[in-house]
């Protein structure tokens, strides 16, 4: 099984979010995501044995509830920035409680033997994944001087609270099922 936990946006969120991709999807032909499958990654697993499953879900209830929280999600941008990008993603503006909620995260799990994060966290929620295509068109659509989208120039998606997090389990073809859910309040 290939696992990874983190939180689902609300409805009016993802509703602006899929809102954009459909202006956008015409602009060029990239694997764009599902809104279904956007989320704000915590923790990334990876390959998790199925017998250990009760293990993991052990662990990951009896994290410590910091409390909820909420996040913006506003911007756009590329990874890597310089070309050629791999990700189109919407930027997470969040507070200092989502950082310690995925260091949690990674601290708790880390004890049954799953590798912690060595780089900072940087939470962020994919739209598409590029590989080599043109993306000219669609870099110049998102730029606001030459947009013809009402919303490009502050691309504030919403904000919403954050009472749970998700174990997600990703299967090929990018289909992606929540497990269990957490409160973190």
């Amino acid at each position: 099984m290939r696992l990874f936990t983190g939180i689902a946006p609300t409805p009016h969120v993802l509703d602006s979010l899929a809102r954009l991709v459909r202006e956008l999807q015409p602009l060029t032909k990239i694997n764009w995501s599902p809104a279904t499958n956007y989320h704000v990654t915590t923790k990334f697993i990876g390959q998790w044995s199925a017998a250990r499953l009760t293990e993991l879900d052990h662990a990951l209830a009896a994290m410590p509830r910091a409390g909820g929280f909420e996040i913006k999600i506003a911007g756009l941008d590329f990874y890597p920035p310089a070309k050629p990008s791999k990700v189109l993603f919407a930027k997470v503006e969040h507070p200092p409680a989502l950082t310690a909620l995925a260091k949690a995260t990674d601290t708790a799990i880390a004890t049954l033997g799953c590798a912690p994060e060595a780089r900072p966290y940087s939470p962020h929620l994919t739209l598409a994944r590029l590989k080599n295509e043109n993306i000219e068109q669609l870099r110049k659509s998102l730029t606001p001087s030459m947009s013809n989208f009402d919303f490009v120039s502050n691309f504030d998606f919403g904000t919403f609270p954050v009472t749970e997090f998700h174990l997600y389990l990703s299967e090929p073809g990018s289909v992606y099922t929540r497990l269990r859910t957490y409160p973190v309040c």
